[in-house]
């Protein structure tokens, strides 16, 4: 958070610095302005004082005291000072004292004036030594009579401090608004930063704690958040939620194996000792091998039906070029002729439904086998003997629905949920009796899944049916 913070202080200093720079430039940029303005009102107002003293001129009255008067009235309404030399350069009148002061007792120089005459007038910062003090801006404008002959020359001019104070004055007030703003925007930020990287260090918190082991740890919504962080710890709190999941479903996994090996493991070690230091009669000993020798292949079903879920889950769907058409009746009708010898074991009537032409669908005719050998197996197990089962074939709305049942106990509602899960069994007690390893239905699911399609099971008044559909190709 400091360095988020750090970051956002640079990032506000710079910010000043250009104001800065940009101060300087608007200060330069004013003064030059001011100064051309007063240099335009300074030429304007010489121009016409130019031509009202060579009209006075004309009559002969220039030094009368009415164009004194005139003259002393413009100087007043301009805040200008000015001044009116003869066409040497010498003063003859000035605003400050029209009737006479100690103005009138100097000249401007031969240099000076003929600049004037030789660029019709000139406007200047420059020091006017005798005159007045200090650097002014001046504007001086030649005069002339009606028979273009110079009479004399009329300076104009104003102090360089006056546009130096207004420049100052709009300085000063930038540099105090930049200084206001500034400071605004840095608490302002820091304020914004931290109510922002509150939910950001209880998310940090969070996954921390999360990270150590603490499963259950979860960022706490509130209204105050802003939306993109509320989606942040939203897809947070969704991620935990899926790994807390992953984590007990891989703990029950490991339990549930760890359970179902422990039983065969010890019954096979415990008939093999019995028989090497010879509890076991040598008369007995083919009894219990082949109970040890059962023992084995249902250890390696298991793991045979592991590394089939692994597969599975591992691909995450099938890919086009393991996809296959081909005749969904033939293929359940095959499996169906590989439990022959134990449906006639048990007496089971077999009643058979499909149409009478092919039914084509596009899947992955090993898996649909496996889907359907392990629905088939255990309709057979859990069929009574003289008992009946059901496969059925059929069509509509672009699917094809295959659908296996069996007589037998009703499945209690609240297990039909469950069936599907990995390692489920209604037999709780998972003694080495118990056939299967709640494995067959899981990868049933897994497979259906994967193709992108559904199965579902119900069992009412000693009936259970599982259904599931793919894809219809006709």
């Amino acid at each position: 958070m400091r360095r988020a913070q750090g970051r956002i202080l640079r990032i506000v200093l710079i910010i000043l610095m250009l104001l800065l720079v940009l101060g300087i430039g608007l200060r330069y940029g004013t003064k030059q302005y001011l100064i051309n303005e007063t240099f335009q009102t300074l030429e304007s107002h010489g121009r016409v004082l130019a031509e009202l003293a060579a009209a006075y001129e004309a009559e002969g009255t220039m030094t009368n005291m009415q164009f004194i008067i005139n003259l002393d009235l413009a100087a007043e309404f301009s805040g200008c000072d000015v001044l009116l030399c003869d066409a040497t350069g010498n003063v003859m009148l000035c605003s400050d004292s029209p009737t006479g002061c100690y103005h009138q007792r100097y000249y401007l120089s031969p240099e000076y004036v003929q600049r004037i005459v030789e660029n019709d007038g000139d406007s200047s910062v420059c020091t006017l030594p005798n005159l007045y003090e200090g650097t002014r801006q001046v504007s001086a404008v030649p005069v002339y009579s009606a028979e273009a002959r110079l009479v004399g020359i009329l300076l104009i001019s104003t102090p360089i401090s006056q546009a130096l104070q207004a420049t100052t004055r709009i300085s000063n007030f930038y540099l105090i608004a930049i200084i206001v703003i500034m400071l605004l925007t840095c608490g302002l930020t820091i304020y914004v930063s931290r109510q922002s990287g509150s939910p950001l260090r209880d998310l940090a918190k969070t996954a921390r704690a999360f990270g150590h082991g603490d499963l259950n740890a979860r960022v706490h919504l509130e209204g105050k958040y802003p939306d993109e962080v509320q989606d942040l710890a939203l897809a947070f709190n969704n991620m935990a939620s899926s790994l807390q999941k992953s984590e007990y479903s891989r703990q029950e996994f490991v339990a549930n194996v760890s359970h179902e090996l422990k039983t065969p493991m010890t019954t096979i070690g415990g008939y093999i000792d019995g028989i090497l230091d010879g509890t076991i009669p040598e008369n007995k000993q083919r009894h219990y091998m082949q109970i040890v020798s059962d023992e084995t292949k249902r250890l390696s079903r298991l793991v045979r039906s592991m590394l089939d879920i692994s597969q599975l889950q591992g691909e995450g769907g099938i890919p086009e070029e393991k996809l296959s058409q081909f005749d969904i009746e033939e293929c359940a009708g095959q499996m169906l002729i590989t439990f022959e010898q134990k449906i006639m074991k048990k007496d089971i009537c077999v009643e058979v439904e499909m149409p009478e032409y092919p039914v084509y669908t596009v899947a992955n005719r090993d898996y649909i086998s496996q889907v359907i050998y392990n629905l088939l197996d255990n309709a057979v197990k859990f069929c009574p003997n003289g008992g009946n089962l059901w496969l059925t074939v059929q069509e509509g709305d672009n699917k094809v629905y295959v659908s296996i049942a069996n007589e037998g106990a009703t499945i209690p509602p609240e297990e039909l949920s469950l069936l599907f899960d990995r390692f489920h069994k209604i037999d709780k007690s998972r003694t080495r009796n118990s056939d299967g390893w709640g494995l067959g239905l899981y990868i049933v699911k897994t497979i259906i899944g994967l193709h992108g399609e559904n199965i579902s099971v119900t069992s009412l008044d000693g009936k259970t049916e599982f259904t599931f559909t793919l894809p219809l190709a006709n």
